[in-house]
């Protein structure tokens, strides 16, 4: 609707709350032009093309969905139970009785619009004037006036303009290449999982390690896959994906799953650094000097809170490519090293085909080797062309399979029973191998805050429902939760430092098993899934994962509360 016009075409007075709220109670875009001069309509709107080509002529139902997103409301205060309680009271009492006619109006049944005749209009009164004395002039003068634009025609096309450019369903397209989210997948998947599974091939056995590790890569890639398919179908996040298909309740196990695994994620990290810095100061000062694995944990705190504050994880995308340069590095010396050992000493004593007393260990630990299910729906989102995903993740996941097996299998080859939780620790006590070990342990340490960054997140939004931006107090108060978080890492990260290992597995059984095998074949199960092969799949696929969480978690449990020796790490001894 049009705010009203004096006699010399300018819009009238905002103030003139009578004219303004008979005009609020009709739609903003049954918009009549006031005919002030001649007969030409002068406010017919304008539009605006791009890509998403935005015009005025929006349907009356969008408009009002539109505009009801920015009328506050307060369900969970009960003093605020009309709009007269919310803020701006009766400033914005017009734009909420429109929008209340209109839904009204959409309820209603209307005469059917199949046949429109419409009514001859009279003559413009403007024609007749030509003849008096300047009519001419007038009649030119008000066709050649600039319309208004139609945005700021009505504060109500102006909130739908708003929510049209605000709203998620114009959301920026994604521009990552299919080079880009290879790059993105091996940065998400490679990490320390990598080094523990040497130790992981020694508690299952040579044959076992390596069938049981190919089968959880092809269902890892189909269960992934099925995550993409339901993501196509439903495009929110993946446990926005629960919360619609299942309710509240799926939506904060999966949020639950997503953040208890990046917590484990970052404590094994820090036992990991920790350790590799432990033989590193052995072997720089002959073994005269022996820090205690807590202290180096402990000690990794001063580093881990400064990063910790940062709340925009672009700027940490700098720490990330430094790391995957030292991850490369490290991993391009630990074959070269396999394979002179192999060489020189032939292949260690290993178990060939499985080990009875420990073998349940290694399913936790191989599920927790493939940490990126988080970032599957991120990195799809980030495609120029998201449907080049599932080829691109198929072959990557090819390519990430070989290198987990080729380090396992070849690493116990060379080391059997002797060998590490963490393979680095194998290792000579040399120059080379003392920077790249170095090297090894800053690219974990540089990647303990991206870790650590989508927990914290969630856990934030959940306890804090106000910004701190510009909030003193709440920005301090996520401070020291982030403070906190941290410490409860540390001291995680000591309990399970004496058996890394079983505490790997355990993260792996109680955390990743959901994110991959339950999860997602249970969305697809509900929103995909319409033949019975395809339901058949699904539901085999989820019994597989809730039996080996709850057979692998309790073994894993029993394991680590019988005790024994933890495996040697020191070089000097």
């Amino acid at each position: 609707s049009a705010l009203p016009v004096n006699a010399k075409g300018y819009i009238g007075d905002p103030l003139d709350r009578v004219a303004s709220t008979a005009r609020l109670g009709t739609s903003p875009k049954s918009f009549s032009s006031h005919h002030t001069y001649g007969s030409m309509d002068l406010y017919r709107p304008a539009t605006y093309h791009d890509d998403n080509t935005v015009s005025a002529d929006m349907p009356e139902e969008q408009v009002v969905q539109v505009v009801r997103r920015h009328l506050p409301s307060s369900p969970a205060a009960s003093i605020l139970s009309t709009e007269h309680q919310l803020p701006g009271a009766a400033i914005t009492h017009d734009i909420y009785k429109w929008a209340e006619d209109q839904e009204n109006e959409a309820g209603r049944r209307h005469r059917s619009q199949s046949v429109y005749l419409p009514r001859s209009e009279p003559v413009d009164p403007a024609l007749a004037r030509l003849r008096d004395p300047g009519g001419f002039r007038r009649h030119f003068v008000a066709n050649k006036r600039k319309s208004p634009y139609w945005m700021t025609r009505t504060f109500v096309d102006f909130l739908a303009l708003y929510g049209h450019f605000g709203a998620r369903r114009n959301a920026v397209k994604g521009t990552a290449t299919p080079a880009k989210a290879v790059f993105l997948l091996l940065k998400s998947f490679v990490g320390t999982g990598v080094m523990f599974l040497p130790k992981a091939f020694h508690n299952g056995g040579l044959f076992f390690s390596t069938a049981l590790l190919s089968t959880i890569a092809l269902v890892s890639l189909y269960t992934f896959l099925l995550l993409v398919e339901t993501r196509n179908k439903i495009p929110v996040s993946f446990g926005d994906i629960g919360g619609v298909l299942f309710g509240k309740k799926m939506r904060f196990s999966v949020l639950l799953a997503i953040t208890l695994s990046q917590v484990g994620f970052v404590c094994a990290y820090m036992v990991f650094v920790a350790q590799n810095i432990q033989a590193l100061v052995e072997s720089v000062s002959q073994c005269e000097v022996r820090l205690p694995t807590s202290y180096l944990i402990l000690g990794q705190i001063a580093i881990f809170v400064p990063l910790a504050m940062i709340r925009k994880i672009q700027k940490l995308s700098a720490f990330a490519l430094i790391a995957d340069v030292f991850i490369l590095a490290g991993l391009v010396y630990l074959y070269y090293y396999d394979f002179f050992v192999l060489i020189k000493q032939g292949v260690a004593d290993v178990e060939w085909v499985i080990n009875p007393s420990s073998f349940p260990t290694f399913i936790g630990t191989a599920v927790f080797t493939y940490e990126g299910v988080g970032l599957v729906i991120p990195i799809t989102e980030s495609m120029a062309e998201p449907e080049k995903f599932p080829k691109v993740l198929s072959w990557t996941m090819v390519f990430i399979t070989s290198i987990f097996l080729s380090v396992g299998f070849i690493s116990y080859l060379a080391f059997g029973s002797q060998v590490q939780t963490v393979i680095l620790l194998n290792m000579p006590d040399t120059v080379a191998v003392n920077t790249v070990q170095g090297l090894y342990a800053l690219a974990i340490c540089l990647s303990i805050p991206l870790q650590l960054f989508p927990a914290i997140r969630i856990i934030e939004n959940g306890l804090f429902t106000r910004s701190g931006k510009y909030n003193a107090v709440v920005k301090w108060q996520k401070n020291a939760f982030r403070l906190v978080a941290v410490l409860v890492c540390a001291f995680i990260a000591i309990m399970g430092s004496a058996d890394l290992d079983k505490f790997v597995s355990l993260i792996g059984s109680l955390c990743c098993v959901p994110l991959c095998f339950l999860f997602p074949p249970l969305f697809h199960l509900k929103a995909i899934a319409n033949n019975w092969r395809q339901k058949s799949m699904d539901v085999i696929i989820i019994v597989f994962g809730v039996i080996s969480m709850t057979y692998t978690t309790g073994i894993t449990v029993a394991l680590w509360s019988k005790g024994g020796e933890p495996a040697p790490i020191s070089r000097c001894t």
